[in-house]
Order: C-alpha cells, then sequence, then structure tokens
C-alpha cells in the first residue's frame, strides 16, 4: 500500500487516508478503496449453547479457522487493491483522549442498563485500567463475572440473572460490520439496530466518526443517528448509484425508518430516489443483502423465493414530490401515495423498476442455485446472494456455494471464493462482513 504520510493533498486527503474523501460511496460496484472488517475475537468463544439465540446465533464457530477464513478473506481485499482497517483499532485510536474514552464506557454501561451501583462502578474502573485497545477488546469481547472482583452488591444486582455469566454480554455479530452503519454519498448512517443483542454495535461507529483522527473535522453528514426508535440496519441498504439507493423492508429494518432515511438524504445530498423492497421477513432472509446484491452496472443476484410465482415482489420508489411529478410515474406503478413533500409509487416488477431508475434498457437478475428448488435455498441459507463486489463485475463469494458461483461465472462475473466453513455459522456472508468507506466512482 502507497505511504500514507505524504503530505500530497492532491492524492492524500488531510484525514490521513490515501484516498480525498474519508468516506464516499456512490455504488455498490464502484472498485474499493477501503473497508472497515472486524476479526473474529474472543466473543465468538463467549457463545454458549444456552446463549445462541440470545445472541442472534444458530451455531458456534471455531475461533481459530474462523480467524484464519478472515485473514485470508482480508487479504483477498487487499490484493483487489482495497485499505483494510480494523473496527477496533479505528475504535482504540478514538478513545486515546481521557474525557472520550470516559464518556464511551459511560454509554456501554448504560446501554448494558447500569445504574449507578457496586457493579456499575465495578465495571467502569475495570474498564478505565485498561489501555485502549485492550479495553475496546474487552467490550467486544464481554466480561466476565469472574474477572472482577465485586465483593458488595444490591439484592437486585445479586438475584437478576444470577446464573448469566456476563456483566458485559458479549457482542458475536460485530464481525459482521455492514449493520451498524453504512456509507451513502459523502455522509454516514448510524443505525439503530433491531435486536437488543446487536444494539450497542453502532456507538462504535459513532465514536470512530466524532473522535478518530481519521474522521473527526471532516464534516461528514449523519444522514441519521442511532437515537431514534424506527430500526435499521446496513445489510438492507444498497447504494445503486450517486442519485439512487435500495433499502430492504425486512425483520431488521422498518418502513418507516426508509421513510426518514429518504427525506434526510432528499434535502441534504444528490440522492433522490429510494426505493424501499419488501422481502420476507424471517432469521433465513433478515436483510436485503442475503436476498439481493448488486454485482455489475447491470447485474444483480436474486434469490427466487423473494418474488411471488409471477415474479413479483412489493417494492415502493419514494422520490421528493416535485422530481416524481416532473419524471412521471414507473409504467409498472399500482398507484401513488405521499404527503406532500415525497411521493410513493407502488410497484410489483423489480426488473423494471431496476431498469428505470438506472437508465437501464436490460438488466440481468442471476438467481441463486440456478433457481433450483433444492439447490437454491441450500445455497442462500449459506449466503449464496451475499456476494461483495471488489469492482464491476468482480465479486467475494463463500466457496461452498458452488452451483451459485459457477452460475455468476456463465454470467460474466469474476469470482473469487474464500473458505467459509466457520465464517457461515454466523449467517453472514462477504457483504455482510465489510463496511466499505471509499469505493471509486463508475460511469453507469
Amino acid at each position: 500500500m502507497a505511504d500514507i504520510n505524504r503530505s500530497d493533498t492532491a492524492q492524500y486527503g488531510h484525514s490521513g487516508s490515501p484516498y480525498q474523501d474519508a468516506v464516499h460511496i456512490t455504488s455498490e460496484i464502484g472498485p474499493l478503496r477501503s473497508v472497515i472488517l472486524r476479526r473474529p475475537g474472543a466473543e465468538v468463544e463467549n457463545i454458549t449453547p444456552d446463549l445462541m439465540d440470545r445472541l442472534l446465533f444458530d451455531d458456534i464457530p471455531y475461533l481459530p479457522e474462523a480467524q484464519k477464513e478472515h485473514d485470508a478473506f482480508a487479504q483477498t481485499l487487499r490484493d483487489a487493491g482495497a485499505e483494510v482497517l480494523y473496527l477496533e483499532d479505528l475504535t482504540a485510536q478514538a478513545l486515546t483522549d481521557d474525557t472520550a474514552r470516559g464518556k464511551f464506557i459511560d454509554q456501554i454501561l448504560a446501554e448494558s442498563h447500569y445504574r449507578i451501583g457496586y457493579v456499575h462502578d465495578g465495571l467502569k474502573r475495570y474498564l478505565l485500567s485498561l489501555e485502549p485497545r485492550k479495553m475496546v477488546q474487552n467490550i467486544m469481547a464481554g466480561v466476565r463475572k469472574d474477572e472482577i472482583d465485586i465483593s458488595i452488591a444490591s439484592l437486585e444486582e445479586l438475584a437478576e440473572n444470577a446464573n448469566y455469566p456476563f456483566l458485559l454480554e458479549p457482542m458475536p455479530n460485530l464481525y459482521f460490520t455492514r449493520d451498524p452503519a453504512a456509507v451513502i454519498g459523502n455522509g454516514v448512517l448510524i443505525n439503530h439496530m433491531a435486536f437488543h443483542a446487536r444494539k450497542r454495535e453502532s456507538l462504535f461507529m459513532e465514536y470512530v466518526l466524532k473522535y478518530n483522527p481519521r474522521f473527526a473535522g471532516q464534516d461528514i453528514p449523519v444522514w441519521r443517528g442511532r437515537k431514534v426508535h424506527s430500526r435499521i440496519e446496513g445489510g438492507d441498504i444498497l447504494v445503486l448509484n450517486g442519485h439512487v439507493v435500495a433499502i430492504g423492508i425486512s425483520e431488521r429494518t422498518s418502513a418507516n425508518a426508509i421513510e426518514d432515511v429518504a427525506r434526510s438524504l432528499f434535502g441534504r445530498s444528490a440522492y433522490d430516489t429510494v426505493i424501499g423492497i419488501n422481502i420476507p421477513h424471517g432469521h433465513a432472509t433478515m436483510h436485503l443483502d442475503t436476498v439481493f446484491t448488486m454485482i455489475n452496472t447491470d447485474q444483480f443476484t436474486v434469490h427466487p423465493s423473494i418474488m411471488d410465482s409471477g415474479g413479483r415482489i412489493d417494492t415502493y420508489i419514494i422520490r421528493p414530490s416535485a422530481q416524481a411529478v416532473r419524471e412521471g410515474n414507473i409504467s409498472s406503478g399500482q398507484g401513488s401515495y405521499g404527503d406532500g413533500s415525497i411521493r410513493i409509487t407502488h410497484c410489483t416488477d423489480l426488473t423494471d423498476v431496476l431498469k428505470t431508475v438506472l437508465g437501464k434498457t436490460e438488466v440481468d437478475l442471476i438467481p441463486t442455485g440456478n433457481a433450483d428448488p433444492v439447490v437454491a435455498p441450500r445455497e442462500q441459507w449459506n449466503d449464496a446472494s451475499n456476494t461483495f463486489a471488489v469492482a464491476p463485475g468482480e465479486v467475494v463469494t463463500y466457496n461452498r456455494n458452488y452451483v451459485s458461483n459457477d452460475l455468476l461465472r456463465r454470467h460474466g462475473i469474476t469470482v473469487h471464493e474464500i473458505d467459509s466453513s466457520e465464517l457461515s455459522r454466523g449467517r453472514g456472508g462477504p457483504r455482510c462482513m465489510t463496511m466499505p468507506v471509499v469505493r471509486d466512482d463508475v460511469a453507469q
């Protein structure tokens, strides 16, 4: 990687990044330049069979092998020309200041439902005693009761969850860095996540943006913060180009959150179209990117079961009212709604919607598992649709989804396969494990 300490600001932005903008994403497919990962850590080994449901896991990955697989994944991204950043490092760099670190700990404890008391105070003393990176790693991993000597406690603290081994709950889903935040254009969504097990995760990105020297002071717009009630997660957000975003209405993202995002983008950015795609709500289809991803300017992966027998799926195009009137309705629209400031058009033909909003005469929807009734659900369960583009027509996938991978190649896609025996146990694929922060623009 190039020397990022050069003073050539034409090539290196004042953020310390080797790229001009601290964050810049105008597509799912632009050549990847900078991406945030989380290497699985001790939090994965703090999953027990009794805690799997609570922590949103179906199985317990074997950590040493999961780390090997993740390291190979990171190297694949580097080989494609990307700078790999790690969430734990970015957070530790953000918390070198005593004041920032104290605020972060206070917020972590508050969101872990600790009020001022013996346990709260003991945890705070323990965390403040650690150097920043160790503190961050321990918070991510979870803090066990036997790590801290708290000899005095209230009846509530003694009786509530008496058999639960942790004072701070582990965060094993953190290696899916896609979900806590998402870059759209030159701004960021910091997400209010759906389930308690993951709500604290977005706090890391909030502090990275506010206090890490790479991002602090860069005037990065926050399109929507995490202190809201309606839920949204990054796996449901696909940036299709410089003015169109698709967002899944899913188990993890609510329709009113999508409308919030649309209103924020319309008033503050170049984005003028948000597409809400209503996918089946369930664990196997938790996010839009588990069933639908963009892999080229006119090519997409899609899990066929999200559409009915006629190929229909409820899709909603949201635009500012003035623009919607100016451009006219989508040809397949079933009706238009809205409150005067936005226009919502209901459609059921996803292909037609994509062609219209992207300005394409044709689009290529490539079915998971070649639409085979047995292969497709099996490979979708192991994230065959969760492809991650490193450039137009070039993706990273799990090697276990060999039918889908072969089909992608037959459609002209370059496929980089990674081992996935352990990473896939978390129900997330290559896209789930990445938070891109900078991509090159592409002509579409």
